[in-house]
C-alpha cells in the first residue's frame, strides 16, 4: 500500500499540469499565452483580493489575474507584480481577452469572481 501511495505521489509531483494556451492580442500586436497558477500562487492571489480585514480591499482585480498569468512561450512571466497598476491602465478589450482565459484555465467560475469582485471598492460614479 506504501509503494502505491509513493508511486501516486511521485506521479502527482512530476506531471506537466500547467498548460499554456495561446491568446491573440492584435491591440497590442503580439501573441502571448496564458498559464494556470500554481496552487500557492491562487491561495496568494485570492487572499491578496479578499484583504486581511474590513477595508482592506484590493483594486485591479483582472489585471492582477492577468499579470500572474501572461506569459512567453516558455512560461515565462511578461509581467511582475509591480507591473499590475500599469497593466490596468491599458484597453480593457485585451486585458478581458486574457482574463477570461486566466479564469477558465485556473478554474475560477462566474460565482468564484463575482464573489471576489464584492471585497472590491466601487468604482468611481
Amino acid at each position: 500500500m506504501a509503494d502505491e501511495a509513493a508511486a501516486l505521489r511521485s506521479k502527482i509531483l512530476a506531471a506537466n499540469d500547467q498548460p499554456l494556451e495561446q491568446v491573440e492580442l492584435p491591440e497590442w500586436g503580439i501573441t502571448a499565452f496564458v498559464r494556470t497558477m500554481r496552487a500557492g500562487e491562487r491561495d496568494a492571489w485570492e487572499q491578496e483580493m479578499i484583504g486581511k480585514g474590513e477595508g482592506e480591499r484590493r483594486e485591479n482585480l483582472r489585471a492582477s489575474l492577468v499579470a500572474r498569468c501572461l506569459v512567453d512561450s516558455s512560461g515565462q512571466r511578461v509581467f511582475a507584480d509591480a507591473d499590475v497598476l500599469a497593466l490596468s491602465a491599458k484597453a480593457a478589450g485585451p486585458v478581458d481577452r486574457a482574463f477570461a482565459v486566466a479564469t477558465r484555465l485556473n478554474g475560477l467560475s462566474q460565482n468564484d469572481v463575482e464573489e471576489l469582485e464584492k471585497n472590491l471598492p466601487d468604482a468611481p460614479v
